[in-house]
């Protein structure tokens, strides 16, 4: 699907389609950084909350 929205842009507009082919990586390299921030704090989160429920699961509750 994205190859082919990039064939229309290239047909209709060939001068951003080739600016845009070779910005993506530029684009990737910069928002590597904020994917690998996001994991960290999805992951502080999930242990926080596995930390706040250690107390129930010990106690046996189960989720429904």
């Amino acid at each position: 699907m994205k190859l082919l929205l990039w064939l229309i842009l290239l047909v209709i507009c060939w001068p951003l389609a080739l600016m845009a082919l070779l910005l993506w990586p530029l684009v990737w390299l910069i928002s590597l950084p904020f994917r690998l921030i996001g994991i960290s704090v999805e992951a502080v989160f999930a242990l926080l909350r596995a930390l706040l429920f250690l107390p129930a699961r010990l106690l046996g509750h189960r989720d429904a």
